[in-house]
Formats: structure tokens, C-alpha cells, sequence
């Protein structure tokens, strides 16, 4: 079997030797996708009241479903879809109790990405739901409207689980985002895209990451919107909402319409933007979210590509097919965010994503450690103000995801940031070399002996090592 070699230079300038299998090279057989494919719509749950408490219930399932003609594929999905996961409908305010059954037959979690909840509620490593077992996730709903996910995040296995299906979004809203003059009927003229990107072997869901692939993430061939290849989506000639999740295990989106048309961006991960901001192209990484809004007003009759410049993957075929109702004017004021001072942050804290080891047992690391679930890297008081210093000391592509708590961008390499990432966040991109500052507050949850973890939201590069934890002290 003839073997090839790859080298990896970091910033520090170590060179770095790894080995691989030609063959896991080769291109993934294909066969014809479903033609004619309508976006598939993940149905809305808003849960069921019982004493004051909303209860949301979640079977996490094997399953099949149709990305190809004439076969089934295998995959993990959530209540009866069978691929993905319905979308939760929060509201702030509301104690919620969201309900997952685990009918697989190995363990998992289910952690709510972008949620600001007690420590024993995050889903993360710890909250292991085994076999026929049910976990619940119960909690007052404490942040701004936003459009949020859950995942599993099981040590070791959260970017396979995550490939096999295992996703879906959870909207909050508040008093703000139901007054705006904005688009608001889901799956109408508010519309879900959880974009991701998948190899497959006969029609099967092919997740076999080589050493290179680890390192350098594991992307697939075949784009996937809502679990479905290239689909198209018919809407009327007026504003239409999108909410965008890069749902994928590693691919930083360049999105955008083929025609280049502009759009607005309206949110980040966690909140509004304080005003719209209009942009062409919007670079999304692993587990990063926005919402815009598209004028289709002057385009009846037309079909627009919506695809990734990176990658050249078409996303989304929108035909603006249908007569306009209950027509929208997007404001210049969304809301009024908090912005802490960085004036006032007590302390400041530095994390490098780097790797270490040697060939062949090379794992990646944060502040030159490697994830260790009973290790506690960081200690952080409850409302202290700090400031978060994250550098990728690799040439390759990293992100940080930071669990409990939405932060602001302070600075990019040195300068402010881009006006559409001056939101609040949970999720940053560091393209080799980068560095960012983040401004950062805990709040609401003290609990010094349940973590919340830090990580790389490349799922090969968590999995990996590069993950820390923290607790609020």
C-alpha cells in the first residue's frame, strides 16, 4: 500500500511529519442525489407546559434517510426525523426542562451551544447519557433572542456523532425580536440552514478521518442544507430571514449569492446586532451562527444560488416564485446590547492552540495541554470582567467556543473587529497565525465543582485534545 507524507509547520517553527494511506485520499463514491429536493423544513417544537415548567422531549434514535436515489443511508437523528433534529422554540423568561432519551446503543450528551445555563445542565463531557437512559436539562432561559444549537459533545466521539446527524437549532426569543418589524413566520419568510458537509462510501456516510485529515479537519465533498444535497426553496418577492449554523465538523464558509447580490447581516451567535450590516460575502467556522435578511423584492421570477466561495459548494437554490404578504421593512435600531469596559476587566488570561507530541502521537493542545477531563485548567470568579487573549500558533485553521457565557471581540490581530463580529459570541474564528481579544464575564452560575469547557469547535481538533475546562468560582 504506497503511503504518502505531510508536513505541518507551526508558528514556532517545529516541522512536523505525518504519514498516511494514499487511499485515504481517493474520492468518495457518489451516487445520483435526490433530484427536485425541497429544503426540508425541521419542524418546530415549543414544548408542552406541565406546573409552570415547559418540557421539551427528545429521543436521540438510529435511523435512514433519502440523500440519494433509490437507497437509504444509515443515520442517528432526534424524535422522528431521520436526519437532524426538530428546532426548539425557547423564550427568555420561561424555565424549561428539555428531555433527551438516548435509544442508541452507545453513550452520548447533548450539550446547547450558545445557552447560558448552570455548569450541571451544559451537556458537556460529564452529563453522559448512556444506553436507554434519559438526561434533562432544566433551567431558566437568562440571554437575548438568538438562534443557538444542540450537539452531543461526548469525549472523544462528539465530531462522529455529530456526522451521523445528531444536531438541531434552538431559537430564543424575547420581547425585543417578537416587536421588530422583521420577517417572523418559520419556515416561511424565517428560515433555518444548518449547512454541512459530508463524504459517503455507496451511498453511506463515510467518517474515516486519516491523521492529516485530524489535524487538518474532516471535510466532505457533498454540501448538505437541512440534511438535504443542493436543495431549492421557493419564497415570495420581499425580506426573508435566514438563520445560518455552520453545522459542519471543519469548513470555514465563505457565503454568499452566486449573482452577488448584498444582504443584511441582523445577528451573531448570541444576540442582535445593535444595527444591521450589509455585506456580500459572510465567513462562518464550525458552530458559529448569524441571521440575515435577503431583499427578494425586485427579483420575481429569478433563481439565485446561495453557496460557499471557498469550496464552490452550492447551498441553496432560492426561486422567488410566489406574490408578497405581510411585507417587512428591516430597522436601523435592532437593540441596545450591554457592552462591558475593558477598563474595568481584574484579570487577563492567554490561551495559545498549538500541538505537541511526537509523530505518530501528536495530539493538539491548549497552552500546551491536552483535554483531561479531570483536570480543572482555569479557575474564574463569578462576575469578574476579564480579558481573554487567544492566539493560533499553527498555520491551519482553528476556532474557540467558550461554554456559560457570551463575549464580545474586542480586538483582531491588533485592530477592531469587522462591524458584523461587534455582537456578542460564544464562537471565534483564528485563521493560522491570528489573535484575538475577547472580553469576558461570568454570571448567574457558581458551581466549583461542575466544569464548562473551552475548545476548538473543529470537531477532529476537540476530539483531539485541544479543550480545556474551567469553573466558576
Amino acid at each position: 500500500m504506497k503511503r504518502r507524507e505531510f508536513l505541518y509547520l507551526s508558528t514556532a517553527g517545529a516541522v512536523l511529519l505525518f504519514s498516511g494511506c494514499g487511499e485515504a485520499l481517493t474520492k468518495s463514491s457518489k451516487p445520483q442525489p435526490l433530484k427536485n429536493n425541497a429544503l426540508p423544513i425541521p419542524p418546530l417544537l415549543e414544548g408542552v407546559e406541565k406546573n409552570g415548567v415547559i418540557h421539551y422531549d427528545l429521543t436521540i434514535n438510529k435511523a435512514k434517510h433519502s440523500f440519494f436515489n433509490g437507497t437509504l443511508t444509515n443515520t442517528y437523528a432526534l424524535n422522528n426525523q431521520s436526519y437532524l433534529g426538530p428546532t426548539l422554540k425557547l423564550e427568555v423568561g420561561k424555565e424549561v426542562s428539555i428531555n433527551f432519551t438516548n435509544n442508541l446503543d452507545e453513550a452520548t450528551t447533548m450539550h446547547g451551544h450558545g445557552m447560558h445555563v448552570p455548569a450541571i445542565m451544559d451537556g458537556g463531557v460529564h452529563q453522559i447519557i448512556q444506553p436507554k437512559q434519559k438526561w434533562s436539562a432544566r433551567y431558566t432561559v437568562k440571554q437575548y433572542a438568538s438562534t443557538n444549537w444542540y450537539h452531543p459533545h461526548i469525549m472523544g466521539k462528539t465530531a462522529e456523532h455529530v456526522y451521523m446527524g445528531l444536531a438541531g437549532l434552538i431559537i430564543v426569543e424575547d420581547s425585543n425580536s417578537k416587536s421588530l418589524n422583521i420577517p417572523k413566520d418559520y419556515g416561511v419568510d424565517d428560515i433555518p440552514l444548518v449547512l454541512q458537509d459530508r463524504k459517503f462510501t455507496n451511498a453511506q456516510l463515510d467518517y474515516s478521518p486519516s491523521r492529516r485529515e485530524i489535524m487538518q479537519g474532516y471535510i466532505g465533498d457533498t454540501p448538505l442544507t437541512n440534511g438535504a444535497i443542493e436543495p431549492f426553496v421557493e419564497v415570495e418577492n420581499k425580506e426573508i430571514r435566514f438563520r445560518i449554523l455552520n453545522g459542519s465538523n471543519a469548513s470555514v464558509y465563505n457565503l454568499g449569492f452566486e449573482n452577488g447580490k448584498s444582504f443584511k447581516q441582523i445577528a451573531t451567535d448570541n444576540a442582535f446586532l445593535e444595527s444591521p450590516v450589509t455585506l456580500t460575502n459572510l465567513r462562518l467556522s464550525p458552530g458559529e451562527r448569524a441571521e440575515i435578511i435577503v431583499d427578494f423584492s425586485n427579483d420575481f421570477g429569478k433563481s439565485i444560488l446561495f453557496k460557499d466561495f471557498n469550496s464552490n459548494k452550492k447551498f441553496l437554490e432560492v426561486k422567488v416564485t410566489k406574490t408578497a404578504t405581510n411585507i417587512t421593512s428591516t430597522p436601523n435600531q435592532l437593540v441596545t446590547l450591554t457592552h462591558l469596559d475593558p477598563n474595568n476587566a481584574q484579570n487577563t488570561r492567554r490561551f495559545t492552540l498549538d500541538m505537541s507530541g511526537r509523530m505518530g502521537s501528536m495530539r493538539l493542545t491548549i497552552n500546551g495541554k491536552s483535554m483531561d477531563k479531570n483536570r480543572i485548567d482555569e479557575h474564574i470568579p463569578l462576575n469578574q470582567v476579564e480579558i481573554w487573549e487567544i492566539e493560533n500558533k499553527m498555520m491551519i485553521n482553528h476556532n474557540f467556543h467558550i461554554h456559560a457565557t457570551h463575549f464580545e471581540i474586542i480586538e483582531r490581530n491588533d485592530k477592531a473587529p469587522a462591524p458584523n463580529e461587534r455582537g456578542y459570541k460564544d464562537t471565534v474564528f483564528l485563521a493560522g497565525g491570528d489573535k484575538v481579544k475577547l472580553i469576558v464575564k461570568m454570571t448567574d452560575y457558581q458551581d466549583a465543582q461542575n466544569p464548562y469547557m473551552y475548545h476548538c469547535h473543529f470537531l477532529e481538533h476537540e476530539d483531539n485534545g485541544m479543550m480545556g475546562q474551567f469553573v466558576v468560582v
